[in-house]
């Protein structure tokens, strides 16, 4: 699943622009903010926001390695953090739900068995046809 992600990763010159550029306003960012409170290293991020443009308006294609390790990290990132928060909110949401109706006694499937039941079927009451019920089936 992560393997075919990272195999179909898009790599066509307009995502490599689009990859290109917005690194390169990611860096003059981190760049202007280093350089605002006098911190040396805004060169470096400068140097890289130049190469990054220069890169993305003549030759997008260098940046293809570039663009699939940070696309794969991501890709990576996504499959955990979706894993992680899909179990807190289960354990935060659901759980808590279940265990409140499990108190209170609430069976909402109507799992116990009655031996003196042939079957569990719920037969529905016979209504007169009308097309109310149709526009508002819930």
């Amino acid at each position: 699943m992560i393997i075919e992600e990272i195999k179909n990763i898009d790599s066509s010159e307009t995502a490599l622009k689009k990859f290109g550029f917005t690194m390169a306003a990611v860096s003059l960012i981190i760049g202007g903010l280093l350089f605002y409170y006098n911190d040396s290293a805004s060169v470096y991020f400068f140097s890289i926001t130049t190469l990054l443009a220069i890169s993305s308006f003549v030759a997008p294609i260098a940046l293809k390695p570039l663009n699939f390790l940070w696309m794969s990290i991501a890709v990576v990132l996504g499959f955990i953090m979706t894993r992680i928060i899909l179990g807190v909110l289960f354990y935060l949401v659901i759980t808590p739900i279940g265990l409140i109706a499990k108190l209170a006694g609430k069976d909402f499937i109507d799992k116990k068995i009655d031996k003196s039941k042939t079957s569990y079927w719920n037969y529905r009451t016979k209504q007169k046809f009308s097309k109310e019920i149709y526009e508002r089936q819930f």
